[in-house]
């Protein structure tokens, strides 16, 4: 059976992190030393934003708000971010004609001037070369999305996305993991979850378990290759 796979946008596909830093230094100057938001993390409620000053550093809070109010005013905001990995999406487009794959790309961005979020994110994708892209803009759990659209894998950078796939579906999640994060890594193992250390590592693992429907022996070399992507990751 053709797999139906589900591919988180920003970390995964797209480098937000690199548009947050320039926007933050267009207004202060420098990038600042917090970790960048991720669009899921958008204080854009009242109640959410009274809870992120709390957990945040007054600065690092004011910082945060001036960043998403600059990109929500941005006119198409999330057409103008790079890949994070060359020909990405290129690649992915071969797999999914190659091996008849079902793919949704899914996203919690927040909304911004100009088009709506999945048109923004539609337009990105096929500049980028991927042809009639199914984009599903979602609020809340992953799990419960994935679950209701059946999809056998998920692919995120997000360890908490990944866990509530892991809970809510019956999709088994991919984790790409930074190569210096060993603990993230461990952890995810012990989950249940696959992991890897890049885009290209995990097209290598889908397509894995695409032949292994035709190579019985091929399971325990999946097996083997989920835990060594991240290794060797670590090693370089």
């Amino acid at each position: 059976m053709p797999l139906r796979v589900g591919f988180d946008m920003d970390g995964v596909l797209a480098d937000f992190g690199s548009a947050y830093r320039e926007v933050e230094r267009t207004l202060f100057g420098d990038a600042g030393d917090t970790p960048p938001s991720a669009p899921e993390d958008d204080p854009a409620s009242a109640a959410e934003r009274d809870a992120a000053s709390v957990r945040q550093p007054q600065d690092d809070d004011r910082r945060r708000r001036a960043v998403w109010n600059r990109i929500r005013s941005t006119t198409d905001f999330w057409t103008t971010l790079t890949a994070t990995e060359p020909d990405a999406i290129r690649q992915l487009r071969a797999a999914m004609i190659r091996y008849q794959w079902e793919v949704v790309f899914i996203t919690q961005r927040p909304a911004t001037a100009g088009d709506t979020v999945q048109r923004q994110t539609q337009r990105w994708l096929v500049q980028q070369g991927y042809d009639l892209p199914s984009v599903l803009v979602i609020a809340g759990s992953r799990g419960a999305a994935i679950q209701a659209l059946r999809l056998t894998h998920h692919v995120d950078d997000s360890p908490q996305n990944c866990l509530d796939v892991k809970s809510d579906s019956k999709a088994w999640p991919i984790l790409i993991v930074k190569r210096s994060d060993d603990q993230t890594a461990r952890q995810a193992r012990k989950l249940g979850m696959g992991i890897a250390a890049s885009f290209g590592d995990c097209l290598e693992i889908l397509e894995s378990v695409s032949r292994s429907s035709s190579q019985p022996g091929m399971l325990s070399r999946l097996s083997a290759l989920v835990n060594w992507s991240v290794d060797q990751g670590a090693a370089r």
